[in-house]
């Protein structure tokens, strides 16, 4: 009985250690902040407004050439005006928007990568002020030469009343007139990572 219950459990670990040994690995690549970017574009009744933040750091996992993983942080506290608007800057830094002195990083990190080649729609957590919201948007994945690899999604609607930004919105204030700034606003993302 002894030795039928020692057999068993040898053939459980052996079992455990085929598993662990056959498990693919992801291959991370890191994000390269010097190529990268974040563009971000905001609209109201009278105009719109664009601009820059800078990423702090990022990540793309890759099994083979299929992303499966990643994410990237953002600097809140370098929210730059196309036009160089200083007050504006200082605005958007401010508890009014992003409150950029208590939440100075946002952050997005992939859970769903579907479809194959070139091609694929993302889904994930994305954190702004303290309050993670899933989105889902279409990207591009396209290898280079250099073995590195560019991710790129083109226009993320993000709905800023959902992290608790309510400066202005029609859709709180329905007495604004046409003094509003729209509830959503995009952000395009460009990834450039190597391993």
């Amino acid at each position: 009985m002894k030795l039928k219950i020692t057999s068993i459990l040898l053939l459980a670990v052996i079992a455990g250690f085929s598993l662990i040994a056959f498990t693919a690995k992801d291959d991370v690549y890191k994000v390269d902040l010097t190529k990268s970017s974040i563009t971000w574009e905001g609209k109201k009744f009278a105009g719109s407004h664009n601009g820059t933040v800078d990423l702090t750091s990022g990540n793309l996992n890759f099994n083979g050439k299929k992303l499966t993983g990643g994410g990237f942080i953002a600097n809140m506290t370098t929210i730059k005006d196309a036009d160089k608007n200083g007050g504006l800057e200082k605005h958007l830094k401010a508890d009014d928007f992003f409150g950029a002195d208590k939440f100075p990083a946002a952050n997005f990190v992939i859970k769903k990568v579907e479809g194959n080649g070139a091609n694929v729609n993302i889904t994930g957590d994305l954190t702004i002020k303290s309050v993670t919201n899933s989105i889902t948007f279409p990207a591009t994945v396209v290898w280079n030469a250099d073995k590195s690899v560019t991710a790129t999604a083109d226009k993320i609607v993000i709905d800023r009343t959902k992290y608790g930004i309510q400066f202005k919105s029609k859709s709180v204030f329905s007495n604004i007139g046409d003094n509003f700034i729209y509830d959503e606003f995009t952000i395009a993302v460009k990834l450039v990572a190597k391993k």
